[in-house]
């Protein structure tokens, strides 16, 4: 059957994920957004998901698509393995509830840091960037082991600390919409509050400098 861009489908009934056989999409529903016709070759459509089957995906597809940097919100099948329906929502629908996950899973595809990122965000009241450093905030207060050993990692054009200096971090002081978590560190007798992301952790392999490093990663992509 021809199908059109825009035109709404839902996949057949036994039709199996053909980027994991786990997981049966029979049922899922979406508009074609590519259709793909070559010499000798079986058609094929691109599918984006609309936003009820993206709401009721499993959300072990998400996180294993992103793990594997697949795309959870489009599928590619065979023509014969989709027939048309009725579209039941719009593409804001759509929009609204993709980003929606991309903000819960999103960060998983870097790896474990990934993995420890997304907790923290997932933790927070809402996905609003504030809400997002106080639970930071809250997660480093919990996971840090004070006082630690850092140097400032980054160049520094004003202030008297310059890229290089050593400083011991005391604890979390509070959290700037500019600057994000500041911890109360001391280079000898004077003591700062300075920016964490602009810091870096001595013992390259303790867990605070896991903690920390995943916190600037997230404050440097947010």
């Amino acid at each position: 059957m021809k199908y059109k861009i825009g035109q709404s489908v839902k996949v057949k009934q036994g039709v199996q994920c053909p980027d994991d056989p786990d997981f049966d999409l029979s049922e899922w529903q979406g508009r074609v957004i590519e259709i793909i016709e070559e010499n000798n070759e079986e058609p094929t459509v691109g599918v984006e998901w609309d936003s009820i089957t993206l709401n009721n995906m499993p959300k072990v597809y998400i996180k294993k698509s992103e793990r594997e940097n697949l795309d959870w919100s489009v599928i590619y099948l065979y023509t014969y393995e989709v027939e048309p329906t009725q579209p039941r929502d719009s593409e804001l629908d759509v929009n609204k509830i993709r980003d929606e996950l991309g903000k819960r899973f999103g960060w998983i595809s870097m790896g474990e840091e990934g993995e420890l990122i997304q907790s923290v965000v997932n933790s927070a009241e809402s996905f609003d960037e504030l809400d997002v450093l106080e639970a930071w905030k809250n997660h480093l207060e919990k996971n840090l082991q004070f006082p630690f050993e850092t140097f400032v990692n980054e160049y520094q054009s004003k202030g008297p600390l310059n890229q290089g200096d050593l400083l011991k971090v005391f604890g979390i002081e509070l959290t700037d919409d500019l600057y994000g978590v500041i911890v109360a560190c001391r280079q000898g007798r004077k003591r700062y509050d300075f920016p964490l992301v602009d810091l870096k952790v001595i013992e390259e392999n303790s867990e605070n400098a896991k903690q920390v490093q995943a916190y600037c990663t997230w404050f440097s992509n947010r």
